[in-house]
């Protein structure tokens, strides 16, 4: 596994849309996601039936065997499970949301004229610069200007949440801090649901890719890291 707080060049291709197979075409969420925006599941989930292809909801976490045919591919908003599903599992295909919200022409999004912020890049896509690509097309298309933090895209540094259960937890909450610093700007875009909480420990202003994509504000998560893995290890052993 890759050292979350060393920056690595290497590339990781996603599939290519016109190679995903409609009748295995699957979107999974995430525990994370799930847990933040339960009701925005479906709302993706409808867009993409609308707008890309016939896609089945798969709700079945990265850590267990997905049971799905050989040549599926995942639809997934999460880092983690795009590197899970990917590399764990034989036959599993993965691209992003973000990769496929960008590819779909003419998609209804909001403007933001006049907002400006950094993106925080989740650290299990720095080997996939095509989703730090289309993270920053989806920013701009909805009129919001990107200054570039020191460590973006294939130089990332983790959020520090990462390091949970491995380090005493103060020192999480100085690693989150000193991260978020890191942003030079006050607002952070930001496309993992457990980076808002280290952008909001930081003292920054958060904004979730998918909340700005739908409108919406980003906010209302478990503040407390020690519940917040709780709610997620009990999501995980119950999918």
């Amino acid at each position: 596994m890759d050292d979350p707080g060393r920056p690595n060049t290497d590339t990781i291709p996603s599939i290519a849309l016109e190679d995903i197979d409609p009748d295995k075409c699957y979107f999974n969420p995430g525990c994370a996601m799930s847990l933040y925006k339960p009701e925005a599941v479906e709302e993706i989930l409808h867009l993409l039936n609308r707008r890309f292809l016939p896609t089945k909801l798969h709700t079945t976490c990265c850590q267990h065997e997905p049971n799905l045919p050989a040549g599926a591919t995942i639809i997934n908003c999460c880092a983690g499970c795009d590197r899970r599903f990917r590399s764990l599992y034989k036959g599993i295909q993965t691209i992003s949301l973000w990769e496929v919200l960008d590819a779909i022409p003419a998609l209804p999004l909001p403007t933001y004229d006049g907002m400006q912020l950094s993106v925080h890049d989740s650290c299990s896509f720095r080997k996939k610069p095509q989703v730090h690509a289309a993270v920053r097309s989806l920013l701009d298309k909805m009129h919001i200007e990107v200054v570039e933090s020191q460590f973006s895209g294939t130089k990332s540094i983790c959020c520090g949440d990462h390091f949970y259960g491995r380090i005493p937890l103060e020192e999480v909450y100085a690693f989150q801090k000193k991260r978020a610093a890191q942003m030079p700007c006050q607002e952070v875009a930001v496309y993992c649901a457990s980076c808002i909480n280290s952008m909001e420990i930081g003292g920054k202003t958060p904004h979730h890719v998918l909340d700005l994509v739908m409108g919406e504000p980003t906010g209302g998560q478990e503040r407390d890291l020690d519940v917040y893995h709780e709610n997620m290890a009990r999501y995980i052993e119950e999918h």
